[in-house]
């Protein structure tokens, strides 16, 4: 009894020392978010336009599922207002940046599926920013829609072109380059590293020059519609500034894509941990928005994470 006593106190020491290692879980089937899955609301004035609830109507497995919901709170003119209901991970939970961790969640869009030309997000990846950081970090890893349509973005720390060139006449990228957006003057770029079946180059507007710092590799499936109902990601997060960084985007079991190079950013002050957040998020807009989530789970181990894991990447 006392071995294995001990056994279990090591892994719970382990744990508490990285919890890069903790497999999380819930399935949002209570009346409360499940202590396996160490999630929390954050109520605070920037989620005054949002609201969340344990429901049952709507659900992809079990009993229950989480309604995530904004409401129109910003006017236009409100500089840096923002509408969201974003759930977050509990920081005592959170994983070093210089780790790759799983994540696994399903999402369905209520109804009307926003469908303007405005800012969405659905999910993000970040890095925490401490108090001695300068500027606005945008998300390393964003799940997001325009015109109704789902793309992902990976931002990194800005790194010239080979060219010198910046954001001049739109240019169609080759081989495994990525379609990016420079950002020199917030030291950021954006690159579009995914998009659903529907998406056309006029959606990606932005996204008008190329980088080789980013690289994509497409394994023939595209991202799912906003549309086609329940959509379950299993995503590997592998920040990694300096050029090292990996994702791994899967949905409803298949391979969308691979994202190699420079992930995230290494600006002085950010903190030493990567954070995960879901939800409803979006700037300024005149109807409510509504998301439905199920299934979370986080795991340093993708066969605990995709639904079919023969399907897991080699390491």
């Amino acid at each position: 009894m006392c071995a294995i006593l001990t056994a279990f106190s090591s892994v719970a020491t382990a744990y508490a020392e990285n919890p890069g290692q903790e497999v999380l879980r819930d399935g949002f089937d209570g009346k409360d978010f499940s202590p396996q899955g160490h999630l929390y609301y954050r109520d605070n004035t920037e989620q005054e336009a949002g609201s969340y609830e344990f429901q049952s109507a709507v659900t992809r497995n079990g009993g229950g599922a989480l309604k995530l919901s904004v409401k129109p709170l910003c006017t236009s003119s409100e500089q840096n207002c923002s509408e969201r209901a974003e759930i977050w991970e509990r920081t005592s939970h959170r994983v070093p940046y210089d780790q790759g961790v799983w994540y696994g969640f399903a999402v369905k869009f209520g109804d009307p599926i926003p469908s303007g030309d405005h800012r969405y997000l659905i999910a993000q990846w970040k890095r925490e920013i401490g108090p001695e950081a300068q500027g606005d970090f945008s998300p390393f890893l964003a799940l997001r829609l325009n015109n109704g349509k789902l793309f992902a973005t990976v931002e990194t720390n800005y790194v010239a072109p080979p060219t010198g060139s910046g954001n001049g006449e739109t240019k169609s990228c080759g081989g495994t380059e990525a379609p990016v957006w420079y950002r020199p003057d917030t030291n950021q770029m954006r690159a579009l590293v995914a998009t659903d079946a529907n998406w056309s180059k006029e959606d990606g507007a932005e996204f008008k020059n190329c980088t080789d710092a980013i690289t994509i590799t497409e394994h023939g499936n595209k991202l799912p519609t906003p549309d086609s109902g329940w959509i379950d990601f299993a995503i590997y997060t592998q920040p990694g500034p300096d050029g090292t960084g990996r994702i791994e985007i899967f949905a409803n079991n298949k391979w969308i894509v691979t994202v190699k190079g420079h992930i995230g950013h290494a600006d002085k002050g950010l903190g030493k941990n990567q954070y995960f957040k879901f939800g409803p998020y979006r700037a300024a807009d005149t109807t409510d928005w509504t998301m439905y989530y199920d299934d979370f789970r986080r795991s340093p181990n993708c066969a605990d994470v995709l639904e079919q894991s023969n399907l897991c990447p080699p390491k």
